[in-house]
């Protein structure tokens, strides 16, 4: 059953959401003026906050959504309410058959599912790489003999936990191997309507590496630090591959930079993690998503902060009860108390907007460092 339900007279549109942590999207929902019914493995504080009415999947995290309970769950939150469609965050890519049981439910403001099965078929996604000259990493489904160059990913996979050193690992099914290639992560944030559309931004991106995930994802900020005209040559390479794929809404295009050099690595085709730094002034965001959804790209720009950052803060220990934590206004996706987590589980995430890239990821420095000492007191405190 969903955790909050608020019945009013004459609502306006409400938006599904389903996604692994609802809170992004149901934050842009807000903005955008829709009532975001949230769907997902955490309910979180503030996404109990955000939400119109949420509702805690069952099943486990580590195993990804299964198709009768989180329809059960979508099907509660919808029942008698003026829904408009649904919009999914990551968590579909390798289960896209479960995009199209949803399909027959509600309609779905995001990518075809077989968009989405296309662009992360491995080889598809390199086929079209080679077929509009953009450099995309090798790759192979037979063990290479010089596998210390060679990386295991999982087909559908997302936030660098579905990757792993050759060497170390054979291939299990839905597996894949991709050469390595040096870099600096860059993602590319592209509006698009299937034919046409435009990069909202070019953020960095960094990794949290624990035991077991060194490529673990650690967090992001924009603008990326980059020469104009290699700036110009990732935009180029990710609106010619989005409009070969005609993809449409909000997507993201992930690249490894190298100097002047830069490698295609893979498309997430949703809205996904960079969507705590592109917090557009105007609250149009999601409304864009949902309107290229259906052909219509926005008359004017939308409008960004001039820098922003966000990161994950990990659990570094086992916390067997979460404390009640006084959360600061820059945190996100907060705990809610006595939730027993392991260690390297998520904690929060935190942010922060500056004038400009530097002074916005030193503020996400200080504020990591805030946000464990926070914790220790607040557990020394309760433990008193």
């Amino acid at each position: 059953m969903p955790s909050s339900s608020r019945a009013i007279s004459s609502e306006p549109e409400c938006v599904l959401i389903a996604a692994p942590s609802g809170r992004a999207l149901a934050q842009a929902a807000r903005a955008a003026g829709y009532l975001p019914l949230a769907a997902d493995f955490f309910d979180d504080l503030d996404t109990r906050d955000l939400a119109f009415a949420n509702s805690l999947v069952a099943g486990d995290f580590a195993l990804g959504f299964q198709a009768a309970s989180l329809l059960e769950s979508l099907t509660t939150l919808a029942e008698g309410r003026h829904v408009t469609g649904l919009v999914y965050g990551a968590g579909f890519e390798d289960r896209t058959n479960l995009l199209e049981l949803i399909a027959e439910h509600w309609p779905l403001l995001g990518n075809a599912p077989a968009t989405v099965a296309y662009v992360k078929n491995p080889a598809a996604l390199a086929a079209l790489c080679a077929d509009l000259g953009i450099r995309h990493p090798e790759i192979r489904f037979e063990a290479p003999a010089d596998d210390g160059d060679w990386l295991i990913k999982h087909a559908g996979g997302s936030g660098g936990v579905h990757i792993a050193q050759a060497s170390a690992n054979v291939l299990a099914e839905g597996d894949y191997y991709q050469r390595r290639v040096s870099g600096i992560p860059v993602s590319a944030l592209l509006l698009a309507d299937g034919t046409a559309g435009f990069v909202l931004g070019l953020s960095e991106q960094w990794s949290s590496p624990a035991a077991g995930q060194p490529w673990r994802f650690g967090g992001a900020a924009r603008p990326a630090a980059l020469d104009p005209n290699l700036a110009t040559a990732l935009e180029r390479a990710s609106l010619n591959i989005a409009m070969a794929a005609h993809l449409v809404g909000l997507n993201s295009i992930d690249f490894l930079v190298d100097g002047g050099d830069f490698h295609l690595i893979e498309i997430n085709p949703r809205p996904g993690a960079t969507l705590d730094i592109f917090h557009d002034l105007d609250g149009r965001l999601l409304r864009a998503h949902i309107d290229a959804c259906r052909g219509h790209l926005p008359a004017a720009p939308l409008r960004f902060v001039p820098a922003e950052a966000a990161a994950f803060v990990y659990a570094p220990h086992p916390i067997p009860s979460m404390p009640a934590i006084d959360w600061p206004a820059w945190t996100a996706d907060r705990q809610k108390p006595f939730t027993g987590l392991a260690e390297n589980d998520p904690l929060c995430t935190i942010m922060a907007d500056a004038a400009d890239l530097a002074s916005a990821r030193h503020l996400l420095n200080e504020r990591a460092a805030q946000i464990l000492t926070l914790l220790s007191k607040t557990q020394k405190e309760a433990a008193a």
